[in-house]
């Protein structure tokens, strides 16, 4: 069985790649691939990107804002590509409040900040059926 394939990026202007860069190598010591993306994506380069790679879970480092502006535009390009996989937002920013509303627009899970590690490589492990 091939390992866990994560997409793995940052929304819009936001530059905080210090906890997406902590998540990626979790989910890589956990033995899952990873493909990070990096600073500075839109929802087009996120969507084209899931086209390329063929991840089982996208997942969102968010530390502005932003992501609550893009998440919408992401969905509805992951649709017009014919990508259907679990997207996973996590950050400092995530209150409990946003994680609510951005889960009932299709969002899979949340991650706050002080997330434990081994809950997010259960909760990926989850979502791609493993």
């Amino acid at each position: 069985m091939r390992p866990v394939k994560v997409l793995l990026g940052l929304l819009g202007m936001d530059q905080h790649e210090v906890g997406a860069v902590a998540v990626a190598r979790t989910l890589r010591d956990a033995g899952m691939e990873v493909v990070y993306l990096g600073r500075f994506n839109l929802p087009a380069d996120i969507a084209e990107a899931a086209v390329q790679e063929g991840p089982d879970v996208i997942g969102l480092s968010c530390h502005s804002w932003e992501y609550l502006y893009y998440l919408e535009e992401l969905f509805a390009r992951l649709a017009e590509q014919g990508v259907s996989v679990p997207v996973v937002v996590g950050g400092s920013v995530v209150t409990p409040g946003d994680a609510r509303a951005i889960r009932a627009k299709g969002v899979a899970a949340t991650f706050g900040p002080g997330a434990d590690p081994d809950e997010i490589v259960r909760t990926i492990e989850g979502l791609a059926g493993r």
